[in-house]
């Protein structure tokens, strides 16, 4: 299987990396900068799971020859819309598209481009950075990758998929209901990525402050309504955990969106919480916190000259 990874960040470059490592006939789609980097210090990964080194196969976007057989997307959702002009030549008549984005709203933008049939779906699961030194430093353990057809039916192709996917260094699971999944992904990480750049703190330390177990209840609530209206209500086992997880004393844990603020980086405000929240108005479900933290963001990012 010619697997072609668009990105090599810190998601496209861990997965990408490991199955590469794995024996995968895997190569990057960058961009030429990235490219020379990839040539001259390789691809570094520092993961509790084992470091490694390699040098992968690169390539820029002219330089793609034929189509290959699966695309693994992994670009920020603010990047887009030119990772598909940049990607296109790569995609063929059977040629399978795994995105690994946030929210839903790329699924539009790829089936409008190449059809319904050939993108699936996807969901990663893995807290991973790119450090000052450009190597990937895996924050956490839990490491995992679920994919499969949007209708939840079985396929030969992501038979295929999930046979290759086996043995790579990763967790990977051939989900029959991604759809859901990527719903109750969204849900994490628009409640997680709100409320710590709204509040710009962790977990733990809104959890700390007058107030902030409520208001992080709160906003999961407006979140979980939307998700509902749009017929995606997530499970009690989901929803229990996710409470938890919000309202742990002293937890460190922050969204990735929390991580590219403090940093001066861009955020994916739009995909993660614009489109809920306009997925929301057209279902009549009031969202103000939702709202705020939109336009807090929505601030930053002027300031960055991206709005």
């Amino acid at each position: 299987m010619r697997i072609l990874v668009v990105g090599a960040g810190a998601t496209g470059g861990y997965f990408g990396g490991r199955l590469a490592a794995a024996g995968r006939d895997v190569t990057f789609l960058v961009r030429p900068a990235r490219a020379a980097e990839l040539r001259e210090r390789g691809l570094l990964i520092v993961s509790p799971h084992g470091d490694l080194a390699l040098t992968p196969k690169a390539l820029t976007a002219p330089e793609i020859g034929v189509p290959c057989d699966l695309v693994i997307l992994a670009v920020k959702g603010f990047a887009l819309e030119r990772a598909i002009a940049d990607l296109a030549p790569a995609v063929g008549p059977e040629t399978m598209i795994l995105p690994l984005l946030n929210g839903m709203r790329h699924l539009d933008l790829l089936r409008a481009r190449f059809g319904t049939r050939a993108t699936i779906g996807g969901v990663c699961r893995v807290a991973t950075m790119l450090d000052a030194e450009g190597r990937i430093v895996q924050l956490a353990k839990f490491q995992e990758l679920l994919y499969g057809e949007m209708n939840g039916a079985p396929s030969a192709r992501t038979d295929r998929l999930h046979a290759a996917m086996q043995g790579a260094g990763f967790e990977a699971q051939l989900s029959r209901t991604i759809a859901q999944d990527m719903w109750d992904k969204w849900i994490l990480l628009a409640t997680i990525g709100g409320i710590t750049c709204l509040m710009r703190g962790t977990i733990g330390e809104i959890e700390a402050a007058p107030g902030g177990a409520r208001f992080a209840l709160a906003f999961l609530d407006e979140v979980v309504a939307i998700a509902r209206a749009a017929g995606h209500p997530p499970g009690e086992e989901f929803l229990t955990a996710t409470r938890r997880q919000i309202r742990v004393k002293g937890s460190s844990v922050a969204s990735s969106m929390y991580r590219d603020l403090t940093q001066g980086h861009p955020v994916e405000a739009e995909q993660i919480l614009g489109d809920l929240i306009a997925r929301g108005r057209a279902a009549d479900v009031p969202a103000p916190l939702l709202a705020a933290a939109f336009t807090h963001l929505s601030v930053y990012q002027q300031r960055l000259g991206l709005g």
